[in-house]
């Protein structure tokens, strides 16, 4: 071994029975029960419910609440439950329905149920570790309510004089929130978001800051990801994607009041050039209210939006003829004289065509005026402070897949042939497959922010390739056809032919194939986000033999009326992997007051022989090879 790194390791121990302790320490350790993993994708803005799907673990807080209390209604344990999910919320209202007297009482009665609950959670954990998860202010009490739950005769007097002080002192409520947070915090160990943030819903500022404060966290890039991070690393294609489908879902209120993107340069040139037209009709969710000119607004700006879009891809086409896409330069391909397109030798009649900034000689150009207006706008996205800590955030926790305790997650797909082989991406020179295909993208994504202002470098156009690309694991499809369900009637021509993946995916053979050249045994699972199961329809978010998970289920709203449920979460805790379909979540003040939860079913996909231990995870994994270097370092102490 290094004697350099021996030497550095020996300064973190003072003497040689301080490295002894340390490897006992750590080996314990990797003999407790395997932490639960928690793993949420296809959010898509919708930040309620990803709140609440956080808050209460899936269902996994309540379960554990009829272990620690078997005696326990239900109503008693939803009651509970409703606490620990939201202590505040539940607290007022509590105050607000009880006499002092009572509500005095009932606090009491709850405090002792949450020392309760959170010494049950807390001891598959070191206390060191139970420790960190209280908060500062209240660690010592807590760890003195902890040990002295059981209260014997001889310490009654005392367990009860801290909560009759912390009553007195006005400090029992803030108590109750800081055990609460403990549970929840000590009940999952680790969130994975398997893509797909952004886009379609209102708040997906606030569910990346609920993430900032997660102390484990992973991150697996979805396509809607990428296109917002591209804006910060200088793409004014991906911009203008950013701002068209922002526009379209009714959303430009994340721009400007989020992230503090002034819009009124591009109000002002969409007023000026664009008239409504149906196809540009926005999608607003059920209940959200605007007004016609707002409609209007909204319908003119993803006009503007869409058409400097489409000029700006015909440029990135014409310089990146590597990417394959010259089927997919629109604007080339329209015979503006009598307006129509050819499409795959189909001549096909374009439907309320409006483009009256477009040069029928020269599609693709800019005009003077929208040159400015791109270059105002880029600058916007990034000089927004808020936005870029964001990206930073994506890039710090992200990738374009993960291997994690025997597991692959991706949030889209493995490129495939029709028969199983990997579909290569030839790039500089060289073919990229499989995971090799994965690590390219993943270092060119890095690569993008480098340079963000030069808006056309390789790696920049390797974002939005990640977008529309027929060889992009995030995409998955031949071709996005945004165009055609803009403007040609045929429906023909809007479906979108997706990869051989998600036809292969259903046999274990494919899924065992695609873990091996990860790496991975053939006994681990694929996970996946990105693809809407269509429960209502039959579809089974399980398939080759349990191989493989998809659990985009329908957090986005716009999505539920297609799959009858409001999304899928999976938790893979010490005996196997479990997943939840989740009902619509309505608000904080109806789980409050009713009690209610979202989980509707629960699903057992894989139950395992012998519960898993710390040993059998990557966390466990090091500390086995950080076991055997202080053990070296034991053997040899006084040498160095």
């Amino acid at each position: 071994m290094d004697e350099k790194y021996l030497h550095l390791l020996k300064k973190q121990f003072s003497n040689r029975e301080a490295v002894l302790t340390e490897i006992i320490n750590l080996s314990a350790i990797c003999e407790l029960p395997k932490a639960t993993e928690h793993f949420v994708s296809d959010i898509h803005g919708e930040y309620a419910a990803f709140n609440h799907v956080l808050r209460n673990g899936s269902g996994s807080i309540k379960e554990k609440l009829k272990e620690c209390f078997p005696d326990f209604s239900g109503e008693r344990i939803s009651d509970l439950s409703t606490l620990i999910y939201y202590p505040q919320d539940k607290l007022t209202y509590q105050k607000d329905t009880l006499c002092l007297l009572d509500f005095d009482l009932w606090c009491q009665e709850k405090l002792i149920e949450l020392i309760k609950a959170c010494k049950y959670v807390s001891q598959k954990y070191t206390r060191s570790k139970v420790r960190k998860a209280f908060p500062e202010q209240f660690r010592y009490i807590l760890e003195e309510l902890l040990i002295e739950e059981a209260f014997s005769t001889d310490k009654k007097n005392y367990f009860e004089s801290i909560i009759q002080k912390l009553l007195q002192l006005g400090q029992l409520s803030n108590l109750m929130i800081a055990l609460a947070d403990t549970i929840r915090r000590l009940t999952v160990d680790h969130l994975h978001v398997v893509g797909d943030i952004y886009d379609r819903g209102p708040f997906p500022d606030k569910i990346i800051d609920r993430l900032m404060g997660l102390p484990s966290v992973d991150i697996q890039w979805g396509n809607h990801d990428i296109v917002w991070m591209a804006t910060i690393a200088g793409s004014p294609l991906a911009m203008m994607n950013v701002l068209r489908v922002s526009a379209r879902y009714g959303n430009l209120d994340i721009l400007e009041d989020s992230y503090g993107i002034n819009l009124r340069p591009l109000i002002e040139y969409a007023q000026k050039y664009y008239e409504p037209l149906a196809a540009f009709a926005p999608h607003l969710v059920e209940g959200k209210f605007v007004t016609q000119d707002e409609m209007d607004l909204l319908n003119r700006l993803q006009q503007a939006a869409a058409i400097l879009q489409f000029k700006l891809e015909s440029q990135l086409i014409a310089r990146r003829p590597e990417f394959i896409l010259d089927d997919r330069d629109i604007l080339q391909h329209i015979n503006f004289s009598d307006q129509t397109i050819k499409i795959k030798e189909q001549i096909y009649p374009l439907v309320d065509f409006n483009a009256p900034t477009i040069d029928p000689q020269a599609p693709e150009k800019l005009t003077f005026e929208e040159l400015h207006l791109t270059d105002h706008l880029l600058s916007n996205f990034q000089t927004s402070e808020k936005l870029h800590k964001h990206v930073q955030f994506l890039l710090e926790k992200g990738g374009m897949y993960l291997c994690y305790n025997g597991n692959l997650l991706i949030h889209g797909c493995l490129p495939l042939h029709e028969n199983g082989d990997f579909k290569s991406f030839r790039i500089e020179e060289k073919a990229y497959s499989g995971k090799a295909l994965l690590d390219f993208y993943d270092r060119k994504v890095r690569e993008s922010f480098l340079h963000p202002e030069v808006p056309d470098d390789l790696a920049t156009d390797l974002l939005w390739y990640l977008w529309v690309g027929e060889c992009s694991s995030l995409f998955g499809k031949k071709a996005m056809t945004t165009f055609e369900r803009y403007y040609i009637a045929d429906k023909k021509t809007h479906a979108e032919i997706k990869n051989a993946y998600y036809a292969l995916r259903k046999k274990s053979s494919t899924i065992s194939h695609i873990l091996e050249n990860f790496g991975l045994s053939s006994e681990g699972h694929l996970i996946n986000g990105h693809t809407p199961i269509k429960e209502k329809n039959g579809e089974n978010p399980i398939k080759a033999d349990g191989k493989l998970i998809v659990i985009d289920g329908g957090f986005s709203k716009p999505y539920q009326k297609e799959t009858g449920i409001a999304g899928y979460t999976l938790l893979y805790n010490s005996f196997g992997m479990q997943l939840s379909a989740h009902q619509p979540f309505s608000s904080i003040e109806e789980a409050v007051k009713e009690s209610r939860d979202m989980i509707s079913v629960k699903r057992l996909v894989d139950k395992v022989e012998t519960r898993q231990r710390v040993r059998d995870t990557n966390i466990g994994q090091q500390l086995l090879k950080d076991i055997a270097d202080l053990e070296i370092l034991y053997d040899n102490y006084d040498r160095y």
